[in-house]
């Protein structure tokens, strides 16, 4: 037991939360620098390949996932209960303190930092009287006995100090619950298509260890138009000046309701949070096959790859007869071709086309297994070529359509807007939000608050005056005005000759061991 009560005074000591705080900033660090697989595994993938000897060592140690990582969450839990550890006792410590009244006033006011000494012609009690009003008005708690009025005020300077640390406990709590119960996903969605908050839904879902799917709060959302506006003038030509998309949404009621979603305004459903992340385009196209029949009909998502808009993506048909058809090209949004070949030079669609190449193969056969929607595996497959052997490549624009060499065709029908929806729930952001509000007025409080403590003593003087002391003790190195408050309390008692001895700035002095509060 002894040892037990050992390391729990190590680990719950204030020098243990600070280097618990350092190691946990240090051990962040690789976050920071690696990809992360839960936010792009894609870059993980790619950096695992280009540093083969490094990957397997990142990948056992957990780097590319750290915030995840049990070394992390090890860090992270004991500087939890280091706090608190730290916190709890001094919570008990306060709550005694405050409960205890100024302490008695020392024999020897004079030793007092600053202290002042006077003469009244009021009797004691008045003087006492007067004094103790007094510094009731300046917001002391009081005690008075038969010759003196002890007053004390402050006490919230260290409340602020409590307040502070345990916001910061309450912040790393809500850090803890978002990581745990979090979820973060991601979905395009078309002009003119609609969104369920439903799993099977979602291009990319993150959740934490703690998520139920059964925590996703019933909403749909109905894209209806998105608009974008990029700068034409010369300076800064291109540059994006809005994106907006206009929505319907129902929640749980079913009642519809219209918003305008834009980059930093997300439309809020109870708990639930969509922002508008990322758009493009979406050509609609059309795809018959030899016979006549259509093979594939609508809009496909063509994925940005520069500045200006130049997307990429992929046609499939596979309900295609007898072959199976794929397309796969570029949408060029304001397209010119020159020298350095086609390309767009501006992300508006004010010329838009397609420059595509066909390729073909036997039909596939149903696995079950899912398939990248914008890349072509083309194992199996073979480019189409016309009777020549010339590959069949083509540019179309809207409102046309290209006969292949096999009698299938290809229209270019029309294009929409896509947008890239983020939907999340983070669950203790309140309590960050609340743990942040609560630091900021906790500090406020130990900047601000000047813990003071202040005596006067009336005793029989020389004559039919009585004599007034006063003295001061400031319990903060930043405070200043305890000289006039020293004087200003002698002179309410009467003492207006009272001669102040000391200044502001030995006010931090230590009091001999006969003149502290718990001499004899």
């Amino acid at each position: 037991m002894g040892t037990l009560r050992w390391l729990w005074t190590q680990l719950t000591s204030m020098r243990t939360a600070l280097v618990l705080l350092l190691i946990l900033a240090l051990v962040a660090i690789p976050g920071s620098i690696l990809p992360q697989r839960p936010v792009t595994p894609i870059r993980v993938s790619d950096w695992k390949r280009a540093n083969p000897a490094l990957a397997d060592v990142y990948e056992a140690v957990g780097l590319f996932d750290v915030y995840g990582s049990p070394w992390f969450a090890a860090v992270y839990l004991l500087l939890l209960v280091s706090l608190a550890g730290c916190i709890v006792p001094r919570i008990a410590v306060y709550a005694r303190a405050i409960r205890t009244p100024p302490p008695r006033t020392p024999r020897r006011l004079d030793r007092l930092p600053v202290s002042a000494t006077g003469t009244t012609t009021m009797d004691a009690d008045a003087a006492l009287a007067a004094g103790e009003a007094y510094l009731r008005g300046k917001r002391f708690r009081t005690v008075r006995t038969a010759d003196s009025v002890a007053g004390e005020r402050g006490r919230l300077r260290e409340f602020g100090n409590i307040v502070f640390h345990l916001a910061f406990v309450l912040a790393l709590a809500g850090v803890a619950w978002n990581q745990l119960a979090s979820y973060t996903g991601d979905v395009i969605v078309v002009e003119g298509q609609a969104f369920s908050n439903n799993l099977t839904q979602y291009d990319d879902f993150r959740a934490g260890a703690a998520f139920k799917p059964s925590a996703l709060e019933p909403v749909t959302v109905w894209v209806d138009g998105f608009t974008a506006k990029f700068e034409t003038g010369e300076v800064q030509r291109g540059a994006a000046r809005a994106f907006s998309a206009d929505v319907r949404w129902a929640g749980t009621d079913g009642d519809v309701h219209a918003q305008t979603v834009e980059v930093n305004q997300p439309l809020r459903v109870g708990r639930t949070q969509i922002h508008l992340t990322g758009h493009g385009y979406a050509p609609v196209v059309t795809v018959t096959d030899p016979s006549g029949h259509v093979a594939f009909s609508g809009p496909v998502v063509f994925l940005p790859q520069d500045g200006n808009f130049t997307s990429m993506g992929v046609v499939k048909a596979p309900d295609a007869r007898p072959n199976f058809l794929a397309f796969e090209g570029f949408f060029l949004p304001t397209t010119i071709v020159d020298d350095q070949g086609p390309r767009s030079v501006f992300p508006d669609a004010l010329a838009p086309s397609m420059f595509v190449n066909v390729w073909t193969g036997p039909p596939r056969e149903e696995t079950g297994r899912p398939e990248s929607v914008y890349s072509l595996s083309k194992e199996g497959l073979e480019q189409m070529t016309t009777a020549d052997g010339v590959p069949v490549t083509f540019k179309i624009e809207p409102g046309e359509y290209v006969e292949l060499p096999d009698g299938s065709t290809l229209s270019f029908d029309d294009w929409r807007r896509w947008t890239k929806l983020q939907i999340s729930e983070d669950p203790g952001q309140w309590l960050i939000i609340a743990a942040v509000g609560l630091a900021v007025a906790g500090m406020t409080l130990s900047l601000y608050v000047r813990p003071r403590r202040i005596w006067l003593r009336v005793r029989p003087g020389g004559g039919d005056a009585l004599l007034v002391e006063t003295g001061g003790l400031d319990r903060a190195e930043s405070s200043t005005g305890l000289g006039e408050d020293v004087t200003a309390l002698a002179a309410s008692a009467g003492a207006v000759d009272a001669a102040v001895r000391g200044t502001d700035e030995t006010r931090g002095g230590q009091l001999p061991l006969d003149n502290r509060e718990d001499a004899p």
